[in-house]
């Protein structure tokens, strides 16, 4: 890695240095004579201007004695020859000044060799040290078009208030007395996120349109000219005094990029304007010394109201990407060297949603190579994408990731046009969409594609008939026969169990279902094995029957046992011939047979110990190995879990982790309650579209690996994850490592390929491809990182940290993470720009801290004991690991949004439904708001409501304090609950993956007001974690200490 290449980037807006307040100048060569091209009051004298080794930038001709410049009011003094201003660059074009300059002879004037200091780097192209006063600033604080200059050695700007003894400017003249140099071409100003990189020999250059300027480039505009006039000179009065500080009483608060400028103090050169602009954000803390006043305006803070997803432009410049929808990166600017990578701090990793859902019109495109088979690369086996360059003729390919040259096949070959691109590029999808699905021929298949099979596992104990768990699943499930994926082909069965097991033949020669009990335990058999998996459309008739006849089979069941264990392992028999899904229902603990659990419980006493994280971890490896047992014969898990009690989630989830499934988690399930909850989920789980027998593997370039996975799957070899079965709502995470001290590429690619049977019985290969440009400059990445992608991968690792960890030592790894990241990225600035009293990141990473600060709050991180119980901690866990981008970070930070104006005043909907701050004070006693994280709708009812609102809401006087737990909300139809109504539904429509469940509280209702609101309100103090402003402070005095 070449000197310098981890420094800023020149592009437009980006950083420039700032030089200390109170600098000593130096004097590298002196000059007396008049400035050229200027009329000056006071005799002339001979100049000894300073000689560059290069054009002046920006300037085509050689200055001629008498020609005319710019009038520059002020001057500036230097007084002291032993310090050199460091290196400045300015970022942008401006207004650029007039500048023609007529040829001259450069005869008369006497050159004399400036001092410099010896450095490793390497020169400046030149210099400007005036010795007149300094030039003045504007009343608005900033520079006259006429004195900024594009010289990487500017001089800092002074109070104008006070000025240096007059004098005279030396400007450089041509390294070459005898002829003027011509200009060099003049070079374009880098469009946003650009970037330099170093110059790598005869590496060719990227295969997409990238501009990679030379380091240290000036963009300029082109220079404009000017009648040659001689303009007066007016010296400034009094002495170089350096810029004063910004005032105590400064803007507090946030401040954008385009208030933090610092204009440069030198005249201008070549005709080209460069202001020095900030390229971050920043908040400033303005305390007073002593105050108790942070300083920190709370409601300036960033927050997520424009939209909780953050979009990349990385697509605008690779357009032959995928989406972002499908894959995203941590950085879409991917480290140069491991050192670079070591100053990143934060994940490095992609985020996959292979299967996500598109809107209508942008379906995958499908292919279909025939009898020829899927043209893939020999050695690293990448399927064909639109990276990939054809050569001799269109007889020979070249792989994007190994770089292998490859046969084109005769069927598929193509004529190339003038720029070497094949003639049908644009009509095939392969080679101009970044996804696309191709069909696989047969040598892809282990087996003929099985039929989708669902097999339902319901416990009939007592709890599940009180609760009414019964009638609701067995109504769901029955409404749904009719959009079950595959039909005709469609496989169905059931099982119940308690203290036995209920096995049903559904054979289609039956009129009604026939049950078989099996007690034993522990050598289990299945009576009847041919009938207990049918075809769901021969026995339609006998499944409707068992479905109707289930809930008033077992009302009066009083059995309060669970033979969970055996249940799984009958359900094993029978689904391992065709694979398929497990549904599971269970409401009590597992007490028999084998994988019984005990009652751990939540142990006050185990928190804070070494021996914590064990209570979040399986107890009983038997579900670990039925869990591989299920992967390998293609079984995919859902759990569905009711118990009002401790059921061991952290056991029961294990199945779902390692089976690509899923877990629900319904505490203290109610049917009046949760009905609507259960039916929606259910359903969705039911009737989506769903990958069969899938396994998943992503390539990358070399010099890149992958170090972890993260997810719900078996990892089935070392890069190849085994998914039963996946769908639209599930993602994965992967860590990436560089295997090389340096990459020697100037683009990364990745391609994931998902290999899966459809549910028609067709098997298909999902393929995504996205390209990321290396650079060596860690302001790059910080410029091009993705938040959401950082704080999906950050998740996984925070809980699979607690699984080993404490709680509070996963929070301590996101927030050292944090601080590590910030102090990095000021490091870039802290000589360059006055940060005191300020906080600095990035515009990417604004919203980073407040995410952090979510995720240590959520329910699977936050507290201890008394703050989650154990379950609900588990299941969100296992929840978080699988959420793709959008949904995690809207569970992260809800919407707060206040409904009773839309109600009472008949408020435009669109206009009122205005998303508030998370806190207290974003309160008032006399509405109503509802908090929606994606998961639940929580109702907060003022005390001050009207209690006519109140009543129209909930059916009920709101002065005989009901227990607002059993009310149920908007069952009366009036137009209060149907504006209401209208505002959940189009909140619901948003994210169709998930139901809401509605919970109702009363202000000042404890403890069910701090359980299920306060807890959502993350910017305020809670479970142990500081609100958001007391927040930024900690991460911002952690940033400052060396």
């Amino acid at each position: 890695m070449q000197p310098g290449a981890d420094k800023t980037a020149n592009v437009p807006g980006g950083p420039a240095p700032f030089l200390p307040a109170n600098p000593q100048y130096a004097s590298p060569f002196t000059a007396s004579g008049p400035v050229v091209g200027m009329q000056a009051s006071g005799s002339s004298q001979p100049s000894s201007p300073f000689i560059p080794s290069r054009p002046i930038a920006g300037s085509g001709t050689s200055i001629t004695p008498g020609a005319s410049m710019p009038n520059f009011p002020r001057a500036m003094a230097v007084q002291d020859s032993s310090w050199m201003p460091p290196p400045v660059r300015f970022n942008g074009p401006a207004n650029a000044p007039p500048s023609a300059y007529s040829k001259q002879d450069t005869s008369a004037y006497q050159t004399q060799v400036p001092r410099f200091t010896p450095s490793a780097q390497p020169a400046p192209p030149f210099s400007i040290t005036p010795q007149g006063g300094p030039p003045v600033l504007t009343h608005s604080g900033s520079f006259p078009p006429s004195q900024v200059s594009s010289d990487p050695m500017s001089i800092p700007s002074v109070p104008s208030n006070q000025m240096p003894p007059s004098g005279n400017f030396a400007l450089p003249l041509q390294s070459s007395l005898s002829a003027p140099r011509p200009p060099g071409p003049p070079q374009l100003a880098p469009s946003p996120g650009d970037y330099n990189v170093l110059p790598r020999g005869s590496v060719p250059r990227s295969p997409v349109n990238m501009r990679f300027a030379t380091p240290g480039s000036i963009s300029q505009p082109p220079p404009q000219t000017f009648p040659a006039t001689h303009l007066p000179y007016h010296p400034p009065q009094g002495g170089f005094v350096a810029p004063p500080p910004p005032p105590i009483g400064a803007p507090i608060g946030f401040s954008p990029r385009e208030q933090m400028q610092y204009p440069s103090a030198a005249p201008p050169l070549g005709g080209s304007l460069q202001g020095l602009v900030e390229d971050f954000q920043s908040i400033t803390l303005g305390s007073t010394p002593g105050s108790l006043d942070p300083g920190l305006d709370f409601r300036s803070l960033p927050r997520p109201f424009d939209n909780n997803d953050e979009m990349i432009s990385v697509h605008e410049k690779y357009p032959l990407n995928c989406q972002p929808r499908f894959l995203r990166l941590t950085t879409h600017a991917f480290p140069s060297s491991q050192s670079l990578l070591a100053r990143w701090h934060l994940p490095l990793g992609i985020v996959v949603h292979p299967l996500a859902e598109v809107p209508d019109g942008d379906e995958v495109p499908i292919v279909n190579f025939g009898p020829a088979g899927i043209v893939r690369c020999r050695r690293c086996r990448n399927y064909i994408n639109p990276y990939v360059t054809f050569t001799d003729a269109g007889r020979k390919w070249r792989c994007n990731i190994c770089s292998l040259m490859n046969d084109v096949p005769g069927e598929y070959l193509c004529a190339l046009d003038a720029n070497g691109r094949r003639l049908d590029q644009d009509q095939r999808p392969e080679l101009s969409k970044g996804s696309v699905e191709f069909v696989a021929p047969t040598e892809y298949m282990v087996r003929p594609p099985m039929p989708p099979s669902y097999f339902f596992v319901i416990d009939v104990s007592v709890s599940a008939v009180r609760n009414g768990l019964l009638e609701v699943v067995a109504k769901t499930i029955k409404s749904c026969l009719d959009e079950l994926p595959g039909f005709p082909r469609t496989q169905i069965g059931f099982l119940t169990f308690d203290s036995t097991l209920h096995f049903y033949s559904l054979k289609s020669s039956l009129s009604q279902p026939q049950m078989m009990v099996v007690a034993d335990l522990d050598d289990i058999f299945l009576p009847l094995p041919d009938d207990l998996l049918v075809n769901l459309s021969d026995s339609r008739n006998v499944v409707d029957a068992f479905l109707d006849s289930l809930p008033s089979m077992f009302q009066d069941n009083a059995n309060m046992e669970s033979a969970f264990g055996p249940a799984l392992k009958a359900s094993y028999m029978v689904m391992s011939q065709l694979g398929g899904k497990l549904l599971i229902f269970q409401s009590t603990l597992p007490s028999l047979g084998s994988g019984r659990l005990r009652l751990r419980g939540d142990d006050r006493r185990v928190y804070g110990t070494d021996k914590e994280h064990n209570l979040r971890i399986p107890e009983d490896s038997f579900y670990k190995q039925m869990a591989a047992d299920f992967t390998k014969n293609q079984i995919a898990v859902d759990i569905y879990a009711f118990s009002e009690n401790y059921s061991d989630i952290a056991s029961l989830g294990t199945l779902a982790k390692y089976t690509g499934g899923q877990v629900y988690h319904y505490p203290s399930f109610k049917a009046d309650s949760h009905q609507e909850k259960l039916t929606h989920e259910l359903t969705r789980d039911l009737t989506r579209e769903t990958a069969w027998e899938a396994v998943m593997r992503i390539r990358c370039s070399k010099g890149v690996r992958f170090a972890s996975y993260h997810g719900h799957f078996m990892l089935r070899t070392v890069d190849l994850l085994a998914l039963p079965a996946v769908d639209s709502d599930k993602a994965f995470a992967m860590q990436l490592a560089l295997e090389e001290t340096l990459l020697t590429t100037q683009v990364v690619f990745f391609q994931v390929a998902l290999l899966y049977t459809s549910s028609s019985g067709e098997r298909r290969i999902r393929v995504h491809t996205s390209a990321v440009p290396v650079v060596p400059d860690l302001a790059e990445m910080y410029r091009q990182a993705d938040t959401g992608a950082i704080i999906s991968l950050l998740s996984r690792l925070a809980i699979e940290n607690s699984l080993s960890n404490k709680l509070d030592d996963a929070r301590q790894m996101i927030q050292v993470k944090i601080v590590k990241c910030l102090k990095e990225y000021r490091n870039l600035y802290a000589v360059q720009h006055r940060l005191t009293g300020r906080m600095i990141y990035p515009e990417s990473l604004k919203l980073l801290p407040l995410y952090a600060l979510c995720l240590c709050k959520s329910a699977a991180l936050r507290g201890g004991f008394a703050d989650v119980s154990l379950d609900e901690r588990c299941a969100a866990g296992y929840s978080m690991m699988i959420l793709p981008i959008r949904r995690l970070l809207k569970l992260l930070y809800p919407s707060l949004l206040r409904t009773d104006e839309i109600i009472i005043k008949a408020a435009d909907s669109e206009d009122s439904l205005r998303q508030l701050p998370l806190t207290v004070g974003s309160l008032d006693s006399r509405g109503l708001y509802v908090c929606d994280d994606g998961f639940s709708f929580v109702f907060w009812l003022g005390q001050m409501l009207p209690s006519d609102v109140i009543n129209k809401i909930l059916g009920v006087d709101a002065s005989m304090f009901p227990d607002l737990s059993k009310v149920q909300f908007c069952e009366q139809d009036n137009e209060v609950t149907r504006k209401i109504k209208t505002i959940l539904q189009k909140l619901r429509t948003n994210d169709p993956s998930y139901c809401q469940l509605i919970h109702v509280v009363r202000q000042g209702e404890h403890p069910r007001e701090s359980v299920l609101f306060m807890s959502k309100l993350v910017e305020d103090q809670f479970a142990g974690c500081s609100n958001y402003s007391d927040w930024i402070l900690q991460i911002h005095r952690q940033s400052q200490s060396p």
